[in-house]
């Protein structure tokens, strides 16, 4: 694999930070601001709505830039961002402040996603994405805890200003590796990109990543109540059990890359049956300690394992500058499937109680494969074909 796409990752890492690491500080900042930890929480949905839209829109904007050019302008983002949270001195500020940062998250991973696969041989394009995802695994198990323990002594705010000195490390690795590219230029216009991001089989790739991660969100969101009152832990044993977590999504990402350079259609069913039946077999794991750090681990495998997949299917189906747009969307379409799931898994956990999350969140992985048995055949119909 190229050296450049050790910038991408750099550059994933720091922005995986920031997005995850205020989950174990809202406490903290609700009581800095004077609000309830659940309005601090709105934070995290304010960050993912802020992907949401920020991803498509920021891309459209910077569709004939250069990707090297719009990555940096993307991390100056982030870094201005991470120092508005530092600085915030309200909450309205703070929301504010994520959001901007937000902005910058979804049209890297789209951007990043086609520069990383442009830097290798076609038949190794799916690993070289899952390369620049491991920066946001390896988030997850270094810079979370860490972020965490920076807040826990010396302030949350400590934690941000932290954050936004490694999206400037991240922003001179990106200087000094990544190669410079042309912009695009007489390519296909903005209408054109946008109709081929409406095309069925592009559709269909997108509904698969909001149905795949609403079903791990649904489960996820609450792991925290799943571990101690269904598993028995304690609230400490928490964090070096998300660890598990964190180790499966690095092995999960590489290994659904490695799958899918082999067979793309393959590693789409594959990963995405396989998150259904860790979903299925995970609620009675749940019920023993044992069984729940092997439910765990292996529901953080199936998780990333789907990544790349999902990603290169999007990119396929597209061409020219429409890539970065469709895999742009589906940056965002994976936070769209979390805040679907968070809230999904809000109403079973009311109305049915813990045990019933599991199943429930395996009905959307269950969907995901009808939609990707649909893609394939509109895909392959000669119909499809021709307006390709």
């Amino acid at each position: 694999m190229p050296l450049p796409l050790l910038a991408l990752a750099a550059g994933a890492f720091a922005i995986g930070v920031t997005e995850f690491v205020i989950m174990g500080l809202l406490m903290q900042v609700g009581a800095s601001f004077g609000v309830s930890t659940s309005t601090a929480g709105l934070l995290i949905s304010g960050y993912a709505l802020g992907v949401v839209v920020g991803a498509p829109v920021l891309t459209l904007a910077t569709a004939r830039w250069p990707h090297k050019r719009t990555l940096l302008v993307l991390m100056a983002v982030f870094v201005v961002g991470n120092i508005g949270c530092a600085i915030a001195p309200t909450y309205e500020l703070m929301m504010a402040a994520r959001v901007v940062t937000a902005f910058a998250h979804g049209t890297f991973f789209g951007v990043g996603s086609v520069v990383a696969s442009n830097l290798v041989a076609p038949g190794r394009r799916s690993s070289a994405i899952a390369v620049m995802f491991t920066g946001l695994t390896v988030a997850n198990i270094l810079g979370v805890p860490i972020g965490t323990w920076i807040g826990q002594l010396a302030g949350w705010r400590a934690t941000f200003w932290a954050v936004a000195l490694v999206g400037v490390l991240g922003l001179a690795i990106i200087a000094r590796l990544l190669p410079a590219d042309r912009p695009e230029c007489g390519g296909s216009s903005m209408h054109d990109d946008l109709r081929a991001i409406l095309r069925l089989p592009v559709l269909m790739g997108l509904l698969m990543t909001v149905l795949g991660y609403a079903g791990v969100f649904a489960v996820f969101t609450y792991i925290a109540p799943l571990l101690t009152q269904v598993s028995g832990f304690g609230a400490r044993a928490i964090s070096p059990i998300l660890l598990l977590f964190g180790g499966g999504l690095v092995l999960g990402n590489l290994a659904g890359g490695r799958l899918a350079d082999r067979s793309l259609v393959a590693a789409i069913f594959g990963t995405l049956g396989l998150l259904l039946a860790v979903l299925l077999v995970s609620g009675p794991l749940f019920t023993s300690r044992v069984g729940a750090l092997f439910a765990v681990a292996a529901l953080g495998f199936a998780t990333f394992s789907t990544v790349a997949p999902l990603q290169t299917w999007v990119l396929r189906q597209t061409r020219g500058a429409a890539e970065s747009l469709a895999s742009s969307f589906n940056i965002a379409a994976f936070n769209l499937g979390n805040a679907i799931g968070a809230w999904i898994g809000g109403i079973a956990l009311d109305r049915l109680g813990l045990l019933s999350l599991t199943s429930v969140a395996a009905l959307f992985p269950l969907a995901a494969i009808v939609a990707a048995g649909l893609a394939v055949t509109l895909q392959r119909s000669p119909v499809a074909r021709r307006a390709a």
